[in-house]
């Protein structure tokens, strides 16, 4: 993993960006910009992205890098030649690309996470939540700011904790906004399995439903009819592509669509009577901190429902490796996570064809 810093091929890199990328415990990858020169193909293992130039008005392959990088809100700080193109990526997509719907570059703020509080340089803007350019002043404007490089050191050493702390939020998006689009159709086959499992929640009309990690919200449907009309269902995902997946899938008519964190919910206290979960608590770096959460979000009569379409030896053999006794699905694993986080494991199945954990919360 590491951070792409995207720079003139003549260039080396400031010895502030190393710097503050090495405190921050991230590497760096060099790509340079100019003429022969080609941009990575894609955004893997990509902690973020520092633009320090601008490229040659042919290369259309840096600015496209620059557009996936904002779709997966990947973090982006460009400075000085960078600064315009990062505002030209967002004013010139092409016409077979879209932004989903990524806002205009707007002034920063001292509210912005990059400036926690102190006044940016007035150059300074935004796009959406994760990018931040700073335009040059050239170097009249850095005379009469004395202080301007140091303003730039200290927002590379910012920028560079902030890449480092939402590195596994960047590595899930970037790797599901590239298959948002096809999600759909390439696992449309396993919604009876979804419908079915949904149904075993025993949800009462009326009730709040969560299916939280619902990528393009497939169990919504089904968690609408058990809680009826009246009821309510919020799907929850960390990837903006995903939730733009599921809207054009026409979920909204099913409930509500909501980007966060499934270990920092924004839902009140014992507000929620049905958490359901497909095949994402065994890949969170945390998941006890998950399950804590959802423990406090949830009513004295909530049902939790862990899911996968899949049983956990099919999934093994897919994979080509056997079973791994460590594995948190595996029940003697998952019964005491589940304890020592405010829950109760009721039903356990890891069949051929699924897996299903049901649980509600602890006395």
């Amino acid at each position: 993993m590491a951070v792409v810093v995207m720079q003139q091929a003549s260039a080396e890199t400031p010895a502030a960006v190393s710097g503050a990328l090495g405190a921050a415990g991230l590497g760096v990858r060099r790509v340079p910009l100019g003429e022969g020169a080609t941009a990575p193909l894609g955004l893997g293992d990509v902690e973020g992205l520092i633009l320090l130039d601008a490229p040659g008005p042919a290369d259309t392959g840096t600015a496209a890098l620059v557009r996936a990088a904002l779709a997966a809100q990947v973090p982006v700080l460009a400075l000085d030649g960078g600064a315009q193109l990062l505002a030209g990526s967002v004013a010139r997509p092409t016409a077979t690309e879209t932004l989903d719907g990524c806002p205009e570059p707007t002034p920063a703020a001292v509210t912005d996470p990059l400036f926690t509080g102190d006044e940016p340089p007035p150059t300074a803007f935004r796009v959406g939540g994760s990018a931040w350019g700073v335009r040059s002043t050239g170097e009249a404007g850095r005379r009469q700011d004395a202080g301007y490089d140091q303003k730039i050191e200290q927002l590379l050493f910012r920028f560079a904790e902030l890449a480092a702390s939402r590195a596994e939020h960047t590595t899930t998006r970037t790797f599901f906004t590239q298959r948002a689009d096809a999600w759909e159709e390439r696992f449309a086959y396993q919604a009876p399995a979804y419908d079915a499992a949904v149904t075993r929640m025993r949800l009462r009309p009326g009730t709040t439903a969560m299916d939280l990690g619902c990528g393009t919200g497939r169990a919504m449907p089904a968690l609408r009819e058990l809680v009826g009309p009246h009821g309510r269902v919020v799907g929850v995902d960390v990837t903006p592509a995903m939730l733009s997946a599921a809207a054009r899938h026409g979920r909204t008519e099913h409930g509500h669509l909501l980007a966060a964190d499934c270990t920092r919910l924004p839902v009140p206290r014992g507000s929620v009577q049905g958490i359901f979960s497909a095949g994402l608590l065994d890949h969170l770096p945390d998941p006890r901190t998950a399950l804590t959460e959802w423990a406090r979000v949830a009513a004295r009569d909530c049902v939790l429902l862990l899911f996968h379409p899949s049983g956990r030896a099919e999934r093994a053999a897919r994979h080509g490796r056997p079973l791994d006794p460590a594995d948190l699905l595996a029940e003697h694993n998952l019964r005491p996570a589940l304890a020592a986080t405010g829950w109760r494991l009721d039903e356990y199945e890891d069949a051929s064809g699924h897996f299903l954990a049901r649980a509600g919360l602890a006395d």
